[in-house]
């Protein structure tokens, strides 16, 4: 299965970008006061490529050595992600007023970026780490 590491790292890149493409897409129509964003077809394409990006890093964890993971950047990574989850759940419907949306946005997109540079420099610091070189 390691010979289609290539092949599944690109889905899972990809469907990172389409999934931070379509969050950020959707807080803006939500800052802008659309009702589109939260439709249940915009919903589900959502839905469908988070599965896809969720299948994907499933895989590659699968098919990796174990002591790619060692020091524990996957694990901060999970965290993040779920912690952009629910941060990302109030910046499109669950705040109550547009100002909570929009630092629930700021807040998510800041997550989602420190998740992007711990999972391309394999550390659990993220962007840290290039302060500390």
């Amino acid at each position: 299965m390691l010979q289609f590491y290539p092949q599944i790292r690109a889905v899972h890149v990809t469907a990172v970008i389409a999934s931070g493409m379509i969050f950020l897409v959707r807080g803006i129509a939500v800052q802008a006061r659309a009702a589109w964003p939260l439709a249940a077809p915009v919903r589900y394409v959502s839905y469908l490529v988070d599965t896809v990006l969720l299948a994907a890093g499933v895989t590659l964890v699968v098919v990796l050595p174990g002591a790619m993971f060692a020091n524990g950047w996957l694990e901060v990574k999970l965290i993040l992600v779920a912690a952009y989850i629910v941060i990302g759940t109030f910046a499109l419907k669950r705040a109550h007023t547009m100002r909570r949306k929009l630092l629930f946005f700021i807040a998510a997109l800041c997550t989602y970026a420190i998740i992007i540079t711990i999972a391309w420099t394999h550390s659990p610091l993220g962007p840290l780490i290039w302060l500390l070189h």
